[in-house]
């Protein structure tokens, strides 16, 4: 078919597209074989008019003649900032046919996680976390799938989605291996930037398929289009001229050949000359010059018609355009008859309201509200909010219109964006309430309101943007007008900010500077809690005076309220890494519970301490044999965390933590399956953070156990595990991890430097636990070959510091390290010895490490196999391997 000519019933706009139309064909026959197979995604991409929307009633048509199920969407321009509306779109029709009871049923779990987003349940108190709402929509929209398979989704003008559903999408067609489904996605390129652009790149990146991009038509399917119009006498130059003129774009080509049709243009070459002026008229410019002609009141619809965007029916365009139904009715049969709007294509499947109207296309929707005069359009915006706050449709609704509005000291409509960033906020949609509340700055509040709305705004970004929040909340707390319990907590989500924005010194410096501004008491206590956990989670310097400090105030608590536990922590912490006794840690921290729990107000989701103190407390457990309590804390936060539906950093760090307790206690593969999903987490929040480095070096740190070398310097490599390093301490310690990864591929020198670097550092603290930053072991034992006396020095130490801290596992670890660098009986005496304090240690890869190593220097068959079978339980691949060569190699084994 040389002009691509489609079927008589097809749309014009599928000339010369058989082989987009047999792709479509393909999936659908795919989709309907069989009710396990994989979910595919087709992603259209074109300039505008090039038949995007065609293609995708097509394919409409030929999943419901397969007796597919399909739910349709599309975005809009002037919609973009109304969190969740796509995709509400999309849901519509699964949701209208499902009572609130059974909509429960069917989402189970996620049905107070998505429910909101979807409008279909109130919102739970407190801001939702955007990540697990995205997951329950995820959840959501799978459920609903299954149950309706053969499902065909299609998401037409995806370009114009809100950002909330491009994030839902992105993460949906991630996933499709396993559901049954077929996604078709249509956008212009371009037109976006910022996380929507990636949102969409991220869904193309996802197609199997290569992404569709149209092309405009050629000059062939252009005259055969042109004859299907005006008649098969319409002659060869007129054909070409009106190709010229459109360019071949199918939507530019049909409106200039229904222009001819009105115009009565004969189709010969002699007339031809008439076609560019005929064009301009059909858009642009042309296209507004034609709505003029209709006459004022036809002009005044089409004008609150482009306002409205959506819902567009004559009655709300009535009341918005201020004129009586029956006029507005009237302008309605014009703007139709004059192919400007038109009564929704049955076939494009959006279910739309009785009398509910929408423009022929979004490119005359574009016209008609660019043509708007300025001042008409941000008055006539503001009172289509007005209308819909007194129709009762909330704020947030309304918001899109607020928006609009010029600047004009409106105090009402302050609060109006104010509310509606709380909606906004409790339904997981940030980046909306941040829009909200940086236009309510621009009214601007009123003095003594404007600190709250900055202090609003930095906490509508705390979970999404630190270094936003970081700006937001330092120009509130430096305004008048934030009372004294909001002032406190502006200065702690502040540290807290530049805590993870990794400006650790500042946070420091910022509760500090507002402790010295408060008398004694509660208030001035908790500050201080706060300096002193920021200057304990340094990585470089921590000040033998601050310790001394620490020390003094906690010997005077005896645990009677939550200010005085958080100090029993600190100091636990505190006394930990600098490897003092474990026992006074354990009954540091211990003093911190109440009856073995956490106290009521200190726990993992109560604002007023923070994740952080937590962290500590379980860190502290971790590393002086505590595992079992460690352990608990860390699978509490989790399911914490994941109940409250805070699915960022919070969850990243409750996995990377807990991942460290399954590291610690030689549960590897649970280690590594927890710090993957950590990372997975930390990924979503932002690269280089302090929660992104804990979740890399304990991943890179049990690769390394578990003997996968290669793999552990892939992922260094992938996640740019290498320095410079944040200013926060990172368990496990990051440089000993580092210098180990580095020793462990060859990279001698490089190793030996990075772990003498971890020396100073431990120098610079005033001492370290050698459990925590296990470098002086590791340091000992690559320097051994070159300066023997060196290593035996260290060794020394680390033995000392084992013996100070006097847990099982510090005390075995140095004598594994002495005899490592013995020989003989007295290698085998050592690592005897190892092995028995390594026995009573919770921590069973460096017990069966010891087992190896004992079996190797008194050449027992029995010691080898204890190792080779612990080494196996724990996952210690590499450790199960040199087992087993010792095994076949010694053959005069005992």
């Amino acid at each position: 078919m040389t002009e691509g000519r489609p079927p008589a019933a097809a749309s014009a706009s599928l000339w010369e597209r058989d082989a987009e139309i047999a792709t479509v064909a393909r999936a659908v026959e795919d989709l309907c074989a069989e009710q396990s197979s994989a979910g595919s995604l087709l992603v259209v991409r074109g300039e505008s008019g090039l038949g995007k929307t065609a293609l995708l009633a097509e394919a409409r048509r030929i999943a419901e003649r397969r007796g597919c199920t399909v739910w349709s969407a599309r975005g809009a321009e002037t919609l973009r900032s109304v969190p969740f509306t796509v995709l509400r779109q999309l849901l519509q029709p699964a949701l209208l046919s499902l009572g609130p009871e059974e909509a429960r049923a069917h989402l189970g779990d996620w049905y107070d996680i998505a429910g909101p987003a979807l409008g279909i349940a109130d919102p739970r108190e407190g801001n939702a976390d955007p990540q697990y709402v995205c997951d329950g929509l995820v959840a959501a929209v799978r459920r609903l799938a299954r149950r309706a398979w053969p499902l065909v989704l299609l998401l037409d003008d995806a370009h114009w989605a809100d950002q909330e559903t491009l994030r839902w999408l992105a993460a949906f067609t991630e996933r499709l291996d396993d559901l049954p489904v077929l996604v078709v996605v249509a956008r212009r390129p371009g037109e976006v930037r910022g996380d929507s652009a990636r949102h969409l790149e991220a869904v193309a990146a996802a197609a199997r398929h290569p992404v569709s991009n149209l092309s405009a038509l050629t000059p062939d399917a252009t005259a055969g289009l042109t004859r299907a119009t005006l008649g098969r006498h319409a002659d060869d130059p007129f054909c070409r001229e009106v190709w010229a003129v459109t360019g071949g774009n199918p939507y530019d080509t049909v409106e200039l050949l229904a222009k001819v049709q009105d115009s009565e243009l004969q189709p010969v070459e002699a007339r031809a000359g008439e076609l560019r002026a005929l064009n301009r008229a059909a858009r642009g410019g042309g296209l507004v010059d034609r709505l003029k002609g209709l006459g004022l009141e036809a002009t005044r619809f089409a004008w609150a018609a482009a306002i409205l965007g959506t819902g567009i029916t004559v009655d709300m365009v009535a009341r918005l355009a201020t004129m009586d139904e029956d006029l507005a009715r009237g302008c309605a049969e014009v703007l139709c008859s004059a192919r400007i709007l038109t009564a929704p294509d049955p076939a494009a499947g959006l279910d739309h309201d009785d009398g509910e109207l929408e423009f022929v296309h979004p490119l005359i929707a574009t016209a008609v509200y660019n043509s708007i005069p300025p001042g008409v359009c941000t008055a006539m915006h503001g009172v289509a909010a007005q209308i819909l706050t007194e129709l009762g449709r909330g704020a947030a609704e309304a918001a899109r219109h607020l928006l609009k509005v010029h600047p004009d000291d409106d105090e009402e409509l302050v609060e109006q964006l104010r509310e509606a960033a709380r909606e906004h906020l409790a339904v997981g949609a940030p980046d909306a309430a941040r829009r909200c509340l940086e236009r309510a700055l621009r009214e601007p509040p009123l003095p003594e309101v404007h600190a709250q709305v900055l202090y609003e705004l930095g906490c509508a970004t705390s979970l999404t943007n630190p270094a936003v929040t970081i700006g937001h909340l330092q120009t509130a707390l430096g305004m008048p007008g934030l009372d004294a319990g909001d002032r406190v907590d502006a200065v702690v989500r502040l540290s807290q900010a530049l805590l993870h924005n990794d400006q650790l010194e500042e946070a420091v410096r910022t509760v500090e500077a507002e402790a010295a501004r408060h008398e004694a008491g509660p208030v001035r206590m908790r500050l201080q809690a706060f300096q002193f956990m920021w200057e304990g989670i340094h990585g470089e310097t921590v000040s033998p005076a601050r310790s001394r400090r620490l020390a003094d105030l906690a010997a005077t608590c005896t645990g009677r309220d939550n200010a005085e536990r958080v100090l029993l922590i600190l100091r636990g912490f505190d006394a930990m890494t600098h490897g003092e006794s474990a026992d006074e840690v354990i009954e540091l921290c211990d003093r911190a519970l109440v009856n073995g729990r956490l106290a009521p107000g200190l726990g993992w989701t109560d604002p007023e301490w923070g994740m952080e103190l937590l962290m500590m407390l379980g860190s502290a457990y971790a590393y002086a044999d505590r595992l079992d309590r460690a352990e608990s804390l860390f699978a509490e936060a989790r399911r914490v965390y994941t109940c409250a539906g805070w699915r960022g950093g919070h969850l990243s760090l409750a996995n990377a933590f807990l991942g460290l307790a399954y590291r610690r206690q030689g549960r590897l593969r649970d280690a590594e399956c927890t710090l993957r999903e950590a990372l997975r987490l930390a990924e979503r929040v932002g690269r280089r953070l302090p929660l992104y480095w804990s979740a890399t070096c304990g991943l890179v740190d049990t690769l390394l156990a578990r003997g996968r070398v290669e793999e552990a310097w892939s992922v260094a490599e992938q996640y740019g595990f290498a320095p410079p390093y944040p200013s926060t301490i990172v368990l496990p310690d990051i440089r000993s991890v580092r210098g180990r990864l580095l020793l462990a591929v060859g990279r001698t020198q490089e190793g030996i430097d990075e772990l003498e670097a971890a020396e100073k550092t431990a120098a610079s603290r005033g001492g370290h636990n050698p459990v925590l930053a296990p470098w002086s072991v590791d340091l000992a034992k690559a320097v051994a070959a070159e300066n023997p006396e060196r290593a035996a020095r260290l060794a020394a130490d680390a033995r000392r510091q084992a013996e100070r801290f006097g847990t099982d596992t510090a005390v075995g670890e140095a004598l594994r390290c002495a005899a490592a660098l013995a020989t003989g009986r007295r290698a085998a005496h050592l690592a005897a010895r190892a092995v028995t304090y390594l026995e009573a240690s919770p921590c069973q890869y460096e017990h069966a490490a010891a087992r190896v190593e004992y079996g190797i220097a008194a050449r027992s068959t029995a010691e080898l196999h204890r190792g080779l079978d612990l080494a196996l339980a724990c996952g210690a691949d590499g450790l199960a391997a040199r087992a087993r060569e010792a095994l076949e190699t010694g053959r005069d084994l005992h």
